[in-house]
């Protein structure tokens, strides 16, 4: 019976080592999607963040730290306008509206988290959809930056301070390296 305890004993440390390293290695995939090379945004470039109110905590810290990358970019306030949504699936439209304006490119903030019903597929199929109808009438890159998360617990890993990175960040870059490809 001892042997048989060490054998499970084993096997638990060794899954326990194996999630620490599978940790480790999404944190470095991670951070290799972020590239530490400073971005700078084109100048004059003009940005449209549309940012659901929905799940507000998470929407709110997506803008905060995509605003803040923003300016690291050399963005300054007055070429950045924000249009705020009920949510998810109203996202689309704040990006036809948004796009009247011409912006250089687009951004969306949200959080879908799922529910106990279909609905969240359903939102989250639409709001995608939408998304990439809106960029492509309109030839405006528009980053998707909405979170699609099974639970509250998996969308704060994804904003600052999280241990999946900060989705906020990784909407700006996107941005300013569309703008430069447009350029």
């Amino acid at each position: 019976m001892n042997r048989a305890k060490c054998v499970v004993r084993s096997v638990s440390d060794n899954f326990t080592t194996h999630q620490a390293l599978r940790t480790r290695h999404t944190m470095s995939r991670i951070q290799a999607n972020i590239s530490s090379k400073k971005l700078v945004a084109p100048k004059g470039a003009k940005i449209g963040i549309v940012q659901s109110k929905y799940n507000a905590e998470i929407s709110n810290a997506l803008l905060s730290s995509c605003l803040a990358e923003l300016k690291r970019a050399g963005i300054q306030a007055n070429q950045v306008r924000i249009l705020e949504v009920p949510g998810a699936f109203e996202i689309p439209f704040g990006c036809q509206k948004l796009g009247k304006k011409k912006p250089d490119v687009i951004i969306t903030l949200g959080a879908l988290i799922r529910g106990e019903t279909p609905h969240f597929e359903y939102i989250a199929n639409s709001c995608s959809q939408g998304i990439m109808t809106v960029s492509l009438a309109l030839h405006i890159p528009i980053i998707f930056g909405v979170l699609t998360t099974n639970n509250r617990i998996q969308a704060k890993a994804r904003i600052k301070g999280g241990r999946r990175g900060d989705k906020g960040v990784e909407a700006a870059r996107s941005a300013i390296q569309m703008m430069n490809l447009k350029a």
